[in-house]
């Protein structure tokens, strides 16, 4: 029997840690996951604290802020993973020896995305009607505002996740899963807007998903549909699904240039 020997446990954990060291991803990783839940959380028991008229309703908002996070959350991760595959599989530069454009690429990946979205949430909302008689449907044709809205939000950040891991190669491909995160305390996904510090609050508006958890807010609390707040968000969805597919394109257009299509999966 090989005795264990300190020094090749020693060794090896020192290897280990010289990795972590050497990516700084990895080390705010540590710190990331535990900071964004204390935040979110934070702000959810504040709000239910200083709102205990709403708790009797807490089944029906947290299942309907679950289900629609889901939405973006899918949808922009929908996008990206398909994107890695290719990257993993070093295929973009088979793909783009093709008479296939970029914008081609980017129209298939939303289909995909939407297919995915769709199955997966789809799937969760209908198990929500005989696991807690909860029926998501029941906000009705605003729904469809919200999901839309969601989607178009997922999709421009998944664009520009792509874009960032096609740039830095797959060592940035947990940002992927980070970005959805980061902003999540912002959205007001399980507490309106006004929970938030006043001094954030302003950047929280200009997420399009604060204006479609206000609206599903309003329309589940006061049975109110505000058309202004899927106004705000489509305008802002408008500009930022823009500037995803010009950072993509963009990102398409150097990695062409350097000729890293091939090295994708590097």
């Amino acid at each position: 029997m090989i005795a264990i020997s300190p020094q090749r446990i020693g060794a090896l954990a020192l290897r280990y840690l010289y990795l972590l060291r050497s990516s700084w991803i990895r080390i705010v990783e540590l710190a990331y996951w535990p900071t964004v839940q204390m935040i979110l959380w934070g702000f959810i028991t504040q709000y239910l604290a200083g709102h205990s008229a709403v708790i009797h309703q807490a089944t029906g908002l947290l299942l309907s802020a679950v289900l629609l996070w889901d939405v973006l959350f899918r949808s922009q991760l929908g996008l990206s993973v398909v994107f890695f595959e290719e990257m993993h599989s070093r295929n973009l530069g088979q793909l783009f020896i093709s008479p296939l454009q970029p914008i081609e690429m980017i129209l298939a990946l939303m289909l995909v995305s939407l297919a995915r979205t769709v199955i997966g949430v789809g799937v969760a909302a209908l198990l929500a009607v005989p696991f807690y008689g909860f029926n998501l449907f029941y906000i009705g044709l605003p729904l469809a505002g919200f999901f839309l809205n969601l989607v178009l939000m997922g999709w421009a950040i998944g664009l520009m996740v792509s874009a960032l891991v096609l740039r830095f190669g797959m060592g940035a491909e947990s940002i992927a899963w980070a970005a959805i995160f980061a902003i999540a305390p912002l959205c007001g996904i399980y507490y309106p807007i006004a929970t938030l510090p006043h001094w954030l609050q302003p950047l929280s508006w200009w997420l399009p998903a604060s204006h479609v958890f206000e609206g599903m807010r309003s329309v589940l609390l006061h049975q109110l549909f505000r058309a202004d707040y899927l106004l705000y968000a489509l305008l802002l969805n408008a500009g930022y699904l823009a500037l995803g597919v010009s950072v993509f394109l963009a990102a398409i257009h150097k990695a062409r240039e350097r000729g890293s299509l091939l090295q994708s999966g590097e």
